[in-house]
């Protein structure tokens, strides 16, 4: 018997049915997914036999009640217990188990076939760390996903995630995609839910690890029940993983754009008041102005604070110009700053009442 027929027999060689050197993982995560299991299982076996590829099938199961666990145990799988519920944390769990040296992941639910994984393994084995499918560019069956997630959900976080990290995925939501296992394991994604899709994108990206994509196809699934996903729970969750590992966007332009409008008002200001056309601009506007300067600033700050912290954390790539600005302003010349402005401000302070008074 093949070493990648082996792998799909129940206590062959071991256990898990694992002989020799495994290449591939085919890794499904479940949750009560007895219904699409069988048919999950079957593609992923006939695609090792046909392609001869020594390889296994693990399911991370994130705590089934339905029998899934000793369904796929019976049908040749490995299954590894994620006891703690979470798309991420199945996966990461699964991750972790996994023994092939590439992993290609997809939903059990029979959404994505399992029998037509060549162009995955074919970029895997040209060297690229990443291989996302997207299911755009090759196809959504009809009713396979809704229409708020094709038309806006799925597009909108897309153009997100390619304007703020330059990633090269045209679908970053696609459940099927398959990766060299350590290249992913050193990236130490730690994301619980539906975000880790992003996340695997993101750090990859950052990491400059290699990425492609190919085109995938997406049926509508077999499971007979509503999903896991919560559009706008889960569309939230996606939205806020990527501001916070933007600081960019989150803090420094709108501080930026909210400092140069509050210092520009301040300046039109500073000699009187301003009229055009009937609305008189005076005061009020100047505490505004103060106030837009002070916010602006401090978002600022934020981003600095941010950046650094995301980067001794091991989130951001360091940046350079960042850095030099660090080592140049020391202790000595952020003290000297900080005393000039608060002399600034309060001369600012007295020629205002003194002004307005």
């Amino acid at each position: 018997m093949s070493i990648a027929a082996s792998a799909l027999v129940p206590g062959q060689d071991g256990a898990d049915g694992v002989a020799g050197e495994c290449e591939l993982t085919i890794l499904m995560p479940c949750l009560n997914e007895a219904r699409t299991l069988p048919q999950c299982i079957g593609k992923a076996r006939a695609f090792l036999r046909r392609h001869g590829i020594a390889g296994e099938i693990v399911v991370a199961d994130n705590g089934s009640s339905d029998g899934s666990q000793e369904l796929a145990r019976q049908l040749g799988a490995r299954v590894v217990d994620v006891p703690i519920r979470g798309y991420g944390r199945a996966l990461r769990g699964g991750i972790e188990a996994a023994r092939g040296h590439h992993v290609i992941m997809g939903d059990s639910d029979d959404s994505y076939d399992f029998s037509r994984l060549e162009p995955f393994i074919a970029k895997l084995r040209e060297g690229y760390d990443v291989v996302i499918g997207n299911r755009f560019a090759g196809g959504i069956g009809r009713g396979a996903m809704p229409p708020l997630h094709r038309y806006f959900g799925n597009p909108l976080l897309t153009l997100l995630g390619r304007l703020l990290y330059r990633s090269p995925s045209g679908d970053f939501n696609c459940g099927l995609r398959g990766f060299r296992r350590d290249s992913v394991r050193a990236l130490d994604l730690d994301a619980d839910g539906m975000e880790f899709a992003l996340e695997m994108i993101v750090k990859a990206t950052l990491a400059g690890l290699r990425i492609v994509e190919v085109p995938t196809t997406l049926s509508p699934d077999g499971r007979g029940r509503p999903p896991h996903l919560r559009s706008w729970r889960d569309g939230w969750r996606s939205l806020r993983f990527f501001l916070l590992l933007s600081p960019r966007w989150l803090f420094l332009y709108p501080g930026f754009t909210i400092l140069a409008s509050g210092l520009v008002c301040f300046a039109c200001l500073i000699g009187g008041d301003v009229r055009i056309g009937g609305v008189n601009f005076a005061e009020h506007t100047f505490l505004m102005s103060c106030s837009a300067v002070i916010i602006g600033a401090q978002a600022v700050a934020f981003w600095t604070f941010a950046t650094m912290a995301a980067i001794d954390q091991g989130l951001l790539p360091p940046d350079r110009g960042l850095e030099r600005i660090r080592k140049l302003v020391g202790i000595e010349i952020g003290t000297a700053v900080g005393g000039i402005l608060i002399i600034c401000g309060i001369v600012g302070n007295l020629a205002a009442l003194i002004y307005w008074g």
